[in-house]
């Protein structure tokens, strides 16, 4: 693919449907504006919510009708400060910079480069490599969740739903630094990796009801369905967050969780994540003391991201799905 020094390779999509309709082509390489910083991106992560936006499934966010295509995909993305924009904040990013980040409610970091404002990203620890990295910027959907929302304390009990999933590795982990007893349900053949990330208990989700477990003070949920089977889990006390939805259920699982947020006790807790510079620092002591780790299940290149899109959508997945461009 031959470029000139305005162009750049990106994941783009001419039209909503299956992961094959993602292809590798150009697109301007951006410039950083005055308090931007420019980064060679290194590798991201595949998101569950990528697959709806590539798939239509979200259009009265990605648009309704054929404008605006072709349309990007990415969510988050590690990669390597390569040049400041105009103004830069002091103190801030500098060029040669290791950093991660996450670009909000936009996609488009499946690219070689991304004009970003330094409050989407921070530094990442020394040592960790970019690649494996890339599975972690979800990490703070999970300190956001657990940590701020649910206000998880030491020695109350925590069920993690998709403990194996990209979010759900992360919560396992930061439950038990925590102080948490954690629960994880997964896929069985998934079970011993959660159990080495520290669960004390685990359960393969397509043997247990809801019925057959006990009671949790916080039910971290990021599988989207049945939430009134695992919210009458709760104790009398007991907060869930819910970070997904059945987006073919939509209107239906919204009612319930905004129901849920008003009445009773045992309420079900949901937000819009937008990552902050202070979140990823936070995420970052946290790698840095050893209490968290990546988990990575496959890495595609970049012309394979059709195929990671494929892989995330089959299930199962240990971790994250990572594309490398680097």
């Amino acid at each position: 693919m031959e470029m000139n020094a305005t162009e750049m390779r990106a994941a783009l999509f001419d039209r909503y449907g299956p992961p094959e309709v993602l292809y590798v082509g150009t697109a301007p390489r951006p410039v950083p504006r005055s308090g931007e910083v420019l980064v060679r991106v290194h590798a991201i992560s595949v998101n569950g919510g990528e697959l709806h936006g590539r798939a239509g499934k979200v259009r009265l966010v990605t648009g309704l009708t054929r404008r605006g295509f072709p349309k990007r995909m990415g969510l988050d993305f590690t990669g390597e400060v390569v040049a400041l924009g105009p103004d830069p904040a002091a103190p801030g990013p500098r060029v040669g910079d290791r950093v991660w980040g996450v670009l909000g409610r936009t996609f488009g970091s499946a690219a070689e480069y991304l004009a970003v404002r330094p409050g989407q990203l921070s530094l990442v620890p020394e040592g960790l490599d970019l690649v494996e990295a890339a599975a972690l910027p979800v990490g703070t959907t999970a300190i956001t969740a657990l940590r701020d929302k649910a206000e998880l304390r030491p020695g109350e009990r925590l069920l993690v739903r998709g403990g194996s999933g990209g979010v759900g590795v992360v919560a396992v982990q930061l439950g038990r630094a925590l102080g948490a007893h954690v629960t994880a349900l997964a896929g069985a053949r998934n079970l011993d990796l959660v159990r080495d990330l520290g669960a004390h208990e685990v359960h393969d989700y397509a043997t247990t009801r809801p019925a057959d477990l006990p009671r949790f003070d916080v039910v971290l949920d990021t599988v989207g369905t049945q939430h009134p089977a695992y919210r009458r889990l709760l104790t009398p006390s007991g907060r869930m967050v819910a970070i997904a939805f059945d987006v073919d259920r939509a209107a239906s699982a919204l009612s319930y969780l905004a129901a849920s947020t008003v009445y009773g006790r045992r309420r079900v807790r949901f937000f819009s994540g937008r990552p902050t510079h202070r979140l990823f620092a936070d995420l970052a002591r946290y790698v840095e003391s050893g209490a968290i780790r990546p988990v990575v299940d496959t890495v595609f290149p970049l012309e394979e991201i059709a195929k990671a899109h494929r892989a995330l959508e089959a299930g199962g997945v240990r971790g994250k799905i990572i594309v490398r461009l680097v």
